[in-house]
């Protein structure tokens, strides 16, 4: 029998590494890694640029797990080319507080680029990081300084492949013409039910094809020389992403369970596990063994990414000297700072400048600090007109011109929130994106995900409530201001004017640890007079009042976006009655909630508990701020097709209702 090589005995070793880590666990995906652990020992071993001992090296390649079910083979391969997973983490996968978690995570692991496991989202992400670096390379890059070269790989599955998220994101990359996207499909036939057969029989490489992307197949995915030379012709591939559909086997090794779906989220058990063992040459009774030589060969490799780095570093300190202001620049970004003096750019807003409606009053904050935040970037969901999120003196990111900060993602909702993801995993990038707040529904998954990682795109979502109009219920957002507000990690601010608007921006410039969403009215608003009211500087603190009472309040007035300056007149009138109310505008639930008890305590004293929140949405969670003897004005039925202004009486938000109801409170 011909001697088996190292590199076969490594890729076995993988393979090994995660049937014994998900036996172990009695819960996991076997067959992937099993079935793919040549391509991932490729790009590993042979391909990919990368620093064990400093996974954050900034020109290093990134590697993308979108199959997230299949991480036993990321985590094998983190261990064996000396990252900080070792093999206690390996046995201690999906048990509670590993890092090695039942599908990536994104800063629990080193090595893990981006969260992935919801199918489609990984392949997304890629696009992003790839965006990210583009842009970087033609912003930094000068001749002879090659600074941002990396290449993005990623290994996707059948049911990446079908989902919908999938195809928006390939469809942007084929015309952006991505040449640093290299993607290896594994292509195993297998889903949870069965053969991919039963619901998925288009040709994938035509498709690619047609999404102008540079398609090669390779039929054995075992053939790591084949797989090699795919991946090194993608790499000449300068002009289009790539893709690699790689012919692999579920299950492979496995005598009972190879090509079955049975292979694909359980354990294989006991017996098959050592039966798979046997059919590599490995003691069935030995456990989590990897060979001497094995350790020595993926150690040899991974240790080759020091040298790298060392001599990206000394790149880096010549352009240094070259290019001083570039690298300062640079460096700042890459600490997470931003330049001195960009918030002395925020305008400021005065009631003789008009009525402004908040998505407005956003594109004008965005168009003032732009040059002073080059590492500001983003765009929308085709709707840069309505959503005012275009940079006026800048051109847009296209094939031709990676320098450009406007984004044309298209009717691609979905997709751009996971490219978001991507570009904001990249340091150096600070990126939004925009579309109606209706349409967030089509973003939740990588909205849900950023939460998650404690990643910080900026999400504009105007035409916020039944204030759009006559296009209806289908566009008109009820429920979703709550919805996006019950995902953990989420810093949702609805702004009352055009002054909380500079202030939402800063706010969310300045964020870390989670998403920032800015929801921005269609129809004009007053600009609330800031030499007469508190000022909008307060809006960090989630809420704070904005008018008090002439006397000791009775009362409680609490209202975010469109509906606060009613609270002022409504205040006014109440007066008149001698009920005296305090308005406290209350753009931001979560920024409120981080307060501490005496500042909560100052702007909704225990002892007044008639309170009453109005807000152009559902009700649902207004209670905990209104008390059980105070009320709610809110919308929890659908809209109507109508002018904004009748659907605003129709439902209640008038000066007469918000009176009416106050005094209500007192009966």
């Amino acid at each position: 029998m011909e001697a088996k090589t190292i590199e076969q005995t490594g890729i076995d070793t993988v393979r090994i590494l995660a049937i014994d880590a998900v036996q172990k666990a009695n819960s996991g995906h076997p067959g992937m890694p099993m079935g793919a652990a040549p391509m991932g020992h490729v790009l590993w071993a042979d391909v990919m640029n990368y620093n064990p001992k400093n996974p954050h090296w900034p020109n290093r390649d990134r590697f993308i797990l979108s199959a997230g079910h299949g991480c036993m083979l990321q985590y094998s391969l983190l261990h064996l080319t000396g990252y900080d997973v070792t093999l206690e983490d390996i046995k201690n996968f999906r048990q509670l507080h590993s890092k090695t978690a039942g599908h990536p995570e994104y800063g629990l692991c080193p090595g893990i680029e981006v969260t992935t496991g919801p199918l489609g989202q990984g392949f997304a992400n890629g696009v992003g990081f790839a965006i990210a670096q583009k842009h970087l390379a033609t912003r930094f890059n000068k001749p002879g300084f090659e600074i941002f070269d990396y290449t993005i790989y990623a290994i996707c599955s059948d049911g990446d492949m079908m989902e919908g998220v999938t195809s928006e994101a390939a469809s942007l990359a084929g015309h952006l013409k991505l040449g640093n996207l290299i993607y290896l499909y594994d292509d195993n036939h297998i889903s949870i039910e069965g053969n991919t057969s039963i619901a998925f029989t288009e040709d994938v490489a035509k498709r690619f094809e047609a999404y102008d992307w540079h398609v090669q197949i390779v039929d054995d995915g075992n053939d790591i020389d084949s797989i090699l030379k795919a991946v090194k012709k993608a790499q000449l591939e300068t002009g289009k992403p790539s893709l690699i559909k790689v012919r692999t086997h579920i299950g492979y090794g496995s005598p009972h369970k190879v090509d079955s779906a049975s292979a694909h989220g359980s354990p294989l058990g006991e017996a098959e596990v050592k039966l798979v063992k046997e059919c590599f040459g490995f003691d069935p009774n030995k456990y989590f063994f990897v060979p001497d030589n094995v350790k020595e060969f993926y150690n040899i490799r991974g240790s080759k990414g020091i040298q790298k780095e060392a001599n990206w570093n000394k790149l880096y300190a010549d352009y240094k000297s070259k290019y001083p202001d570039l690298a300062a620049q640079y460096d700042l970004i890459l600490d997470g700072k931003l330049p001195e003096g960009w918030k002395e750019k925020l305008p400021v807003f005065k009631p003789s400048d008009g009525d402004i409606a908040t998505r407005k009053a956003s594109g004008k904050v965005l168009n003032a600090i732009a040059n002073s935040l080059p590492n500001l970037i983003g765009g929308s969901a085709d709707l840069a007109p309505s959503t005012d999120t275009w940079l006026n003196d800048y051109a847009a990111f296209e094939p031709n011109d990676y320098t450009g900060r406007n984004f044309h993602f298209g009717i691609r909702e979905h997709a751009m929130g996971a490219i978001l993801n991507g570009m904001v995993l990249t340091k150096g990038i600070i990126p939004y994106g925009a579309t109606f707040l209706i349409f967030s529904e089509y973003m939740r998954p990588p909205i849900r995900l950023a939460a998650i990682m404690k990643i910080r795109p900026i999400l504009i979502y105007t035409h916020d409530s039944i204030g759009l109009g006559e296009d209806g219920t289908t566009h008109q957002p009820v429920e979703q201001l709550i919805s996006l507000r019950s995902i953990s990690n989420v810093t949702l601010i609805r702004p009352a004017d055009a002054n909380e608007t500079a202030q939402a921006w800063r706010v969310a410039l300045e964020h870390k640890d989670g998403p920032v969403v800015l929801v921005l009215t269609r129809q004009n608003l007053p600009v609330i007079d800031q030499d007469h009211y508190t000022s909008a500087v307060e809006l960090e603190k989630g809420a704070y009042i904005l008018s008090d009472s002439k006397k000791d309040p009775q009362l409680i007035l609490i209202g975010t976006g469109s509906e606060v300056s009613l609270l002022l007149e409504a205040q006014k009138n109440l007066s008149e009655q001698n009920i005296y109310a305090r308005v406290v505008s209350m753009p931001s639930w979560e920024l409120f909630d981080k307060q501490n008890d005496t500042y909560k305590e100052k702007v909704f004293p225990c002892n007044i508990k008639k309170r009453l929140a109005v807000e152009a949405g559902s009700t649902l969670g207004w209670h905990k701020y209104v008390t059980d003897e105070g009320d709610v004005i809110g919308i929890d039925t659908f809209g109507h097709s109508a002018p904004a202004d009748e659907l605003f009486e129709l439902f209640g938000f008038t000066v007469e209702n918000i009176v009416n109801r106050a005094k209500n409170l007192f009966k």
